[in-house]
């Protein structure tokens, strides 16, 4: 097997206050990194790392279609650490929230009262790119953010906490996305993908939950990706068995988010990097 990964993290962006910003999304991606170098399939040059000003939409969407476009590469994995947020719906696929789940790049900016769909990446630009993949390639995908700020609780506000979910940038801009039931997120617009193409997705919470980015030590990370990468190490576990151990964990630790798989039924009862028959 070919394998080749992304892996992106941002916690400073351009056009945002640091007040804004995340602590744990740079060590989420190098962690991710190192966690794949480790494996058998993954030589010295097959991981890209993209932190801060590397990770503008640009970049990362031309770094991603790379690896989806290479016929020689038969194993992919993405992960992306940021914040996460909404946008108006463009195309009339969300039928019930009329909004698109997106992810904040480095250069997300404001166009308007809400943010530029040029500066972020919309989940029906992933999931067209994902749908393109040949049959027998499988795709991996780990995303620790949020789009949704509905479940954040004031556990979420704990002193070195932080919630990895952007509101719109005005006022009106939020009034006009509030969402009139619960949230459609990117793991439903995965189960549209046809299964032979279908990736695997692991997601840090609920479309309605907060994702939290939080202090272990002295070591920030996301909270997902923390106790994901955790879950992986000692001997092989299956990929239900990686997402029960990881909510468990969560739970100890009081975190209120809930992680996610998507994936073909056979997908969750094979080791992360497997290929089910």
């Amino acid at each position: 097997m070919t394998a080749k990964a992304l892996c992106v993290g941002i916690n400073k962006f351009a056009n945002l206050p640091q007040a804004s910003w995340l602590n744990g999304c740079v060590n989420d991606a190098e962690d991710m990194a190192a966690m794949l170098l480790k494996r058998p399939d993954f030589g010295p040059n097959d991981v890209t790392v993209l932190l801060e000003a590397e990770a503008t939409k640009a970049k990362v969407m031309a770094a991603l279609t790379k690896l989806v476009k290479d016929d020689a590469v038969d194993h992919i994995v993405f992960s992306f650490s940021s914040h996460g947020t909404q946008v108006p719906d463009k195309n009339g696929d969300e039928k019930v929230d009329h909004v698109d789940e997106a992810f904040a790049c480095y250069d997300i900016d404001q166009s308007g009262r809400d943010w530029d769909r040029n500066t972020v990446i919309i989940d029906d630009e992933l999931k067209t790119l994902f749908a393109s993949v040949g049959k027998n390639v499988l795709v991996e995908v780990v995303l620790d953010t949020c789009h949704s700020g509905t479940g954040l609780r004031s556990l979420d506000l704990l002193p070195g906490r932080r919630p990895r979910f952007l509101p719109p940038p005005t006022p009106l801009g939020i009034k006009a996305l509030e969402p009139k039931s619960d949230p459609k997120g990117f793991q439903d617009e995965v189960k549209q993908i046809p299964a032979a193409t279908r990736p695997v997705l692991f997601a840090a919470c609920l479309a309605k939950q907060v994702a939290s980015d939080a202090p272990f030590g002295d070591h920030y990370n996301g909270a997902f990706t923390y106790y994901f990468l955790r879950a992986l190490k000692g001997a092989d576990k299956t990929r239900a068995d990686v997402l029960e151990a990881v909510g468990k964990s969560l739970v100890a630790a009081d975190f209120p988010q809930r992680p996610q798989l998507e994936a073909v039924a056979k997908a969750k009862d094979v080791p992360f990097g497997t290929r089910w028959s």
